[in-house]
């Protein structure tokens, strides 16, 4: 269990560091997920490495919801205020993301036949 904590949280770490060095625009979580996944793709860590540790964080998802559930209560003001800007840009970055995800799966689909 250590082991695989070592491996999530050093991911986090290198993509915290890289954010840190290059001052990039992207969320350090996010680029530690990418370097994990890449990781597990090119099977420098196999997936047993993690696969416990994965699963404990699956159960406990609702958990990390606490903190957003939180500071949306304490910035309703503010949301309530900027309420159109917001919708438009969750519908607009949803059907994006739906987009992208069904194309790189359909390109992704045919490297496999």
């Amino acid at each position: 269990m250590i082991r695989q904590c070592a491996i999530i949280f050093g991911c986090l770490f290198a993509g915290e560091l890289l954010v840190y060095l290059t001052g990039i625009k992207i969320p350090s979580s996010i680029i530690g997920m990418l370097l994990l996944t890449a990781l597990l793709y090119f099977k420098v860590v196999k997936l047993r490495h993690v696969k416990a540790m994965s699963d404990l964080f699956i159960q406990n998802l609702a958990f990390f919801f606490i903190p957003p559930g939180v500071a949306i209560m304490l910035y309703f003001d503010v949301i309530r205020s900027q309420f159109l800007a917001i919708a438009l840009s969750s519908v607009v970055s949803t059907l994006l993301v739906l987009t992208v995800t069904g194309w790189v799966y359909q390109k992704m689909k045919k490297n496999d036949d």
